[in-house]
């Protein structure tokens, strides 16, 4: 089972996965969490991103989910390759060879959910700290889920957030808590 938060920048997606993991780590399942692969990268990113950057986060993002995947029954990914790629597709554009790459890699999760924009980026010392920068990938990501026709469940922007990831289990027919066993049962 891989899941993936996808949205903009600053929406929350970090802290869903922890949580995200937390919980099905209690379902006694092996997790591992995929965290976001800019935040390494040796390129620029935001705004001032290149092709080079974004072609070195795809792969990164790959290969790490691969990764997790060979050893862990669920893995949690801080993004997708499909989120990753509007980055490269706000500054340069569609690229046919990355279309290809990421229509095929988004059928490899079993959820994508959507994180919606409640507010601006704040500084984190990486982040973009501009709402319009913000909310411009945001419109790619829609756009691109659109064009590659990509099943994706939207996290409701009026909900309670603390109510987020029982959606996910929810979608994902997962229990929302450990099943009990009932200690003082008696044998017949």
């Amino acid at each position: 089972m891989k899941i993936a938060f996808i949205g903009t920048h600053g929406v929350g997606k970090t802290t869903l996965c922890f949580d995200l993991a937390s919980r099905l780590k209690r379902l006694d399942l092996g997790v591992d969490l995929v965290k976001e692969v800019a935040r390494t990268c040796p390129l620029p990113i935001n705004r001032d991103t290149t092709l080079e950057a974004q072609a070195w986060i795809l792969h990164t993002q790959i290969a790490h989910e691969i990764a997790a995947a060979a050893q862990y029954e669920a893995v949690i990914c801080d993004r997708s390759v499909l989120d990753n790629y509007a980055y490269l597709v706000h500054r340069i554009g569609r690229r046919k060879e990355y279309d290809a790459l990421v229509r095929e890699w988004v059928g490899t999760y079993s959820g994508l959910f959507k994180v919606p924009v409640l507010e601006a980026p704040s500084f984190d010392g990486t982040r973009d700290v501009s709402h319009t920068f913000q909310m411009e990938i945001d419109w790619v990501i829609e756009d691109l889920l659109e064009v590659f026709h990509v099943p994706c469940q939207r996290l409701d922007p009026a909900a309670d957030r603390d109510g987020w990831v029982d959606a996910v289990l929810q979608s994902m027919d997962l229990p929302l808590e450990p099943p009990q066993i009932d200690l003082f049962a008696s044998g017949a």
